[in-house]
């Protein structure tokens, strides 16, 4: 089904992805990674800001005092509120950058990597805390994308895109237990990529190459489809005041010829009820 989408940014991202929410700004937080630039964008005013970092940056999350937590290719670094720098986990391996990253219901950032080239294996999951504590989860990971957290805490749900699977993981008090396949992307649908949960527990997917993002329930059923005319449709997030708009990310990177959308943000208005997410604890 089409999703009535709206254009809530219009732009040129070359690989648009992680909108996250803001509730203490009221303001949606969205990246071009390959661009080097943090983006916001207020849907109340229509005020737009933007900061260029000095390295790819795969997320921005807000943190619990003010300030963001960046996801960026050399490791995890700490924006303060007077704009200021500074790293919180240097780890710089050559030949890889940052890729998605989300923070867990203890206020824990969990940190993908991926090669440059994509080689299988060539990335990783990481947790950190507050205090830069950081501890490996996954290994031999190809690309680390989207993750979220179901209502309760309970289940984590994970894609490693070229896996062509969302799998969920058995959660407790921080640690990620048995894994299991919630679904698999059929061939032809696009690559799980950038993903979000919402207040009834089911998982919503945008699909690289699949110009939709799809809903499943917890038990994997698929529920609805939002298509949209952006094929590289990148990741997707609840925002506003209600939380019950879904923003979606899309990317121009590799395509001939791309679609006027594409690197655009996209909105679908009243499309579900968000969760509202923890902030970074550090």
């Amino acid at each position: 089904m089409s999703g009535g989408y709206e254009v809530a940014v219009r732009a040129q991202a070359t690989l648009g992805e992680g909108p996250t929410w803001d509730p203490a700004t009221g303001r949606l937080i969205w990246l071009d990674i390959l661009g080097m630039r943090v983006h916001t964008y207020d849907p109340a005013t229509g005020r737009r800001t933007v900061r260029t970092t000095e390295q790819h940056v795969g997320a921005a999350k807000p943190r619990a005092g003010g300030g963001l937590v960046l996801n960026l290719r050399d490791g995890v670094g700490l924006l303060d509120p007077d704009d200021s720098f500074r790293w919180l986990r240097r780890e710089p391996v050559p030949g890889r950058r940052a890729n998605d990253a989300a923070v867990a219901p203890d206020g824990s950032l969990w940190a993908g990597t991926m090669r440059y080239d994509e080689a299988a294996g060539g990335g990783t999951l990481t947790r950190l805390t507050g205090d830069g504590t950081a501890e490996t989860v996954l290994r031999d990971v190809t690309v680390s994308n989207g993750t979220g957290w179901s209502p309760d805490g309970r289940l984590m749900y994970y894609a490693d895109t070229p896996t062509r699977r969302v799998d969920v993981f058995d959660f407790d008090g921080g640690r990620a237990g048995a894994r299991r396949t919630l679904v698999e992307i059929e061939e032809g649908a696009g690559f799980p990529d950038g993903l979000t949960v919402d207040a009834e527990g089911c998982v919503w997917v945008a699909l690289w190459d699949g110009g939709a993002v799809r809903r499943y329930t917890p038990d994997g059923a698929l529920d609805r489809v939002i298509t949209v005319p952006a094929p590289r449709t990148t990741a997707c997030a609840f925002g506003g005041a209600g939380l019950t708009d879904l923003y979606i990310t899309t990317a121009r990177v590799g395509l001939p010829a791309p679609h006027p959308v594409s690197g655009s943000v996209l909105v679908v208005p009243g499309a579900g009820q968000g969760l509202a997410q923890p902030a970074f604890a550090g």
